[in-house]
């Protein structure tokens, strides 16, 4: 299998973050024949970079969500009474 191909599936993937494609959809986008097309396709699901999903289209394992860490919820400090100006 060309690393050509693997590079351009992975392109395809970043790029567009949710993407799926059946096998055919993947040989027509990349313009191989099949076996390396599904050669490249096994490659990036066993590097678990793509994952094969129940109706057999492939998809990111991330599908396109990065886990961002959760803001850290502050405490307030109390300082004091601030002070406030009186008119004269």
């Amino acid at each position: 299998m060309p690393q050509q191909t693997l590079d351009r599936l992975r392109a395809e993937f970043l790029e567009m973050p949710g993407l799926r494609l059946t096998p055919a959809q993947a040989v027509r986008l990349c313009g191989v024949e099949l076996a390396a097309c599904a050669s490249a396709l096994d490659t990036l699901v066993r590097e678990e970079f793509l994952c094969a999903k129940p109706d057999g289209s492939y998809a990111r394992a991330s599908d396109g969500r990065v886990p961002r860490p959760r803001p850290a919820k502050a405490g307030l400090i109390d300082f004091g009474s601030s002070p406030h100006r009186s008119a004269s």
